[in-house]
C-alpha cells in the first residue's frame, strides 16, 4: 500500500467524490473497487450495512492496494475495533457521540463523524475534530445549512452525504467549506447488477472531469 498521510482532512482531500457501497455479494468486490480505481477514485468507503462488508474490506485491501478502503456506518466502538481488525484505514460515521469519538481518538485508524447541526459540530470541535460528514445533507438543510455554518465555523471541512446525485455533486462542491462529496449514485444500481465495470469507470472519469472545473 502507499504511503498514505492518514488524517481525515487528508482522505477527503484525495478526490472529489468518495463512493459509498454497500456490498451485498462479496464476490464483486474486488472488481468494483478496480473499476473504481481505475476512473480515478481511489477512496472507498464499504458502509457496514451488510454482513459481508468486513470481508471486502480484507479483500479489498489485500487485492487493490492502490485504493484506500475504510468503512462508513461506524456506530460504536466495536464497529471500530472490528474495522480495524479487518484492515480497513479509516471509519466514516453517520452521526456522532462521545463515547465514540474518544474510543476513536485512542484508536489505530482517524474517524470523520457525522453532524447534521451546529450543536453536534461544537460538540466534536471540543473533541478535537474539524472535518466532518454532513448527514443526511438533502434532508438536514443542504447547500443552504452548509452556507449557514460555514459563517461561525469557517476552519472546519465537510464531505456532504445523503441525497447528492449526479445533478446537484458539483453544487456542493463549489461551497468553499465541502472539500469533497459521498455518493452511491456513482455506483448505478443496473451497472453493479450487470457486473459493467467499464461503464463504472466511464461515469467515474466523467463525473471527476466535470468536478474538475468547478
Amino acid at each position: 500500500m502507499q504511503n498514505w498521510n492518514l488524517s481525515p482532512r487528508k482522505i477527503l482531500e484525495d478526490g472529489p467524490v468518495i463512493p459509498v457501497l454497500v456490498i451485498e455479494e462479496l464476490e464483486r468486490a474486488v472488481d468494483l473497487a478496480r473499476a473504481l480505481v481505475r476512473g480515478g477514485i481511489r477512496v472507498l468507503e464499504i458502509t457496514l450495512r451488510s454482513d459481508v462488508a468486513l470481508e471486502a474490506i480484507q479483500r479489498i485491501r489485500c487485492e487493490v492496494p492502490e485504493a484506500l478502503v475504510g468503512a462508513g456506518t461506524v456506530t460504536s466502538a466495536a464497529d471500530l475495533e472490528a474495522v480495524v481488525a479487518a484492515g480497513g484505514s479509516f471509519a466514516i460515521s453517520p452521526g456522532l457521540s462521545t463515547s465514540l469519538l474518544r474510543a476513536a481518538s485512542q484508536g489505530e485508524i482517524p474517524l470523520i463523524p457525522g453532524i447534521a447541526t451546529a450543536s453536534e459540530l461544537m460538540q466534536g470541535l471540543e473533541l478535537g475534530y474539524d472535518t466532518f460528514k454532513f448527514f443526511p445533507a438533502e434532508a438536514s438543510g443542504g447547500i443552504s445549512m452548509l452556507r449557514a455554518l460555514a459563517g461561525p465555523f469557517p476552519g472546519v471541512r465537510f464531505c456532504p452525504t445523503g441525497g447528492i446525485t449526479g445533478e446537484n455533486y458539483l453544487d456542493y462542491l463549489a461551497l468553499e467549506t465541502v472539500t469533497c462529496v459521498g455518493g452511491s449514485w456513482i455506483v448505478p444500481g443496473q451497472f453493479l447488477a450487470d457486473r459493467d465495470w467499464e461503464g463504472i469507470t466511464l461515469l467515474v472519469r466523467q463525473t471527476l472531469a466535470a468536478a474538475s472545473t468547478t
